[in-house]
């Protein structure tokens, strides 16, 4: 009697730790199951990462896509931001978040950008999937092949809000090259993506992105959430000339993403600001030793050299996903600036972690004429960075691209 008691408490206690076990598992495998990236939003460089390949749904952070195409349908002339656009049925009845449309009204393409950013609203991203593809499953297909065109090699879509749908995936380093591309590409709509409120018949209508108020030159880009999902955000910031694009999925909640997104952000930049310091002291050192070999000196000179008050020096315009895009973009900034039109434009090959990337420079300025160039370009809504030339710059070509494709 005794043994056979024995024998069904060590049943019991064995039953117990299995399942305290595989708690414990479980709990261990979901915290290592959140997928983040960092990544210099001017040269693609990745700052950190982990799972950044992982396979995950995207929720919201789909209409990131779906604003993108329509900035390009946009920029062609296809749509303009006052066109009235047709509510279908179909957009009516999308489950919140939502603006709450009415079969066969119509929203401007102002409105419902604006409802995609702020509000996240999924009739509005029918609508405009709908305007624009005829229907959401033909405009997915467009939001799948635009991704491959990005660089996007794992990511596919199934509609344009980011609904639970099983077979629409994507990872974090896919997303951040989605942020990148849409911040340099579309400069003059990016902007948008730092509005934390509109208003929607005499209705004021507030962000669910938290960050943007929290985080010191925060200015977009998107937030998302599904139960298969979790807790996902796409966000970029700018802080003393540098730009980080930072993306984390798969939080257990809202409060938990954030924290997590504010500690990517605040470690990147400061990576890029000590990077700066570095650069800077090897750019003395040099100077000091082109000094000493030009006067015919074979000691290190004990005090800091004199910079040079003229020196060679480019404006960075953007970073593209191809080579034609980089050109193309450099050449229509050229054209529509007196400033630029003798300048020269050059085309920068880098290979980074996250994908080849081309940087769009337009060169041969004097630090003070680049400055002013780059001042005026701001005020076009034109991204720009002003950088020195480095001597004997290495590029790096993208060999092994062309010989996969």
């Amino acid at each position: 009697m005794k043994r056979s008691l024995n024998r069904h408490l060590a049943r019991i206690f064995g039953c117990s730790f299995l399942i305290f076990g595989l708690a414990f598992y479980f709990a261990t495998e979901a915290n290592a199951s959140v997928s983040s990236i960092t990544i210099d939003a001017q040269t693609g460089e990745v700052l950190s990462s982990s799972g950044a390949d992982t396979l995950r749904y995207p929720a919201s952070l789909t209409k990131v896509m779906t604003l993108y195409i329509a900035f390009d349908a946009l920029e062609k002339g296809i749509i303009k931001l006052d066109d009235e656009l047709p509510v279908s049925r179909t957009a009516a009845n999308r489950s919140p978040s939502k603006l709450g449309l009415k079969a066969g009204s119509t929203i401007d393409v102002k409105t419902c950008i604006m409802a995609l950013i702020v509000k996240s609203a999924n009739d509005c991203a029918t609508v405009l999937a709908e305007g624009l593809g005829y229907s959401e499953e033909n405009f997915a297909k467009t939001m799948t092949r635009v991704s491959k065109e990005l660089g996007m090699k794992n990511t596919t879509f199934k509609n344009a809000s980011g609904l639970p749908n099983r077979q629409q995936k994507t990872t974090a380093r896919d997303m951040a090259l989605l942020a990148a591309a849409m911040y340099h590409h579309f400069p003059q709509y990016y902007k948008w993506f730092s509005e934390t409120k509109f208003t929607y018949q005499g209705k004021t209508i507030y962000t669910h992105n938290h960050v943007l108020k929290k985080f010191e030159g925060a200015d977009g880009l998107k937030t998302g959430f599904t139960n298969a999902a979790g807790f996902n955000i796409i966000t970029s910031a700018e802080r003393d000339g540098h730009r980080v694009i930072a993306v984390t999925m798969g939080h257990n909640t809202a409060k938990e993403r954030d924290k997590k997104v504010v500690q990517m952000m605040n470690k990147g930049l400061s990576k890029l600001a000590l990077n700066d310091k570095v650069n800077s002291a090897n750019m003395y050192a040099n100077l000091e030793e082109k000094k000493l070999e030009t006067e015919g000196k074979t000691q290190v000179a004990s005090t800091m050299p004199t910079i040079p008050q003229e020196q060679n020096w480019d404006i960075q315009i953007g970073a593209f996903s191809n080579y034609a895009k980089a050109r193309n973009y450099a050449l229509e900034v050229k054209q529509k600036s007196r400033t630029l039109a003798n300048k020269e434009i050059h085309i920068e090959p880098i290979s980074t972690g996250a994908a080849i990337i081309y940087r769009s420079k337009i060169i041969g300025f004097e630090k003070r004429e680049a400055d002013a160039a780059c001042k005026s370009l701001k005020k076009s809504n034109k991204s720009c960075i002003v950088v020195a030339q480095k001597d004997n710059e290495q590029l790096i070509l993208a060999q092994n691209q062309y010989q996969q494709q």
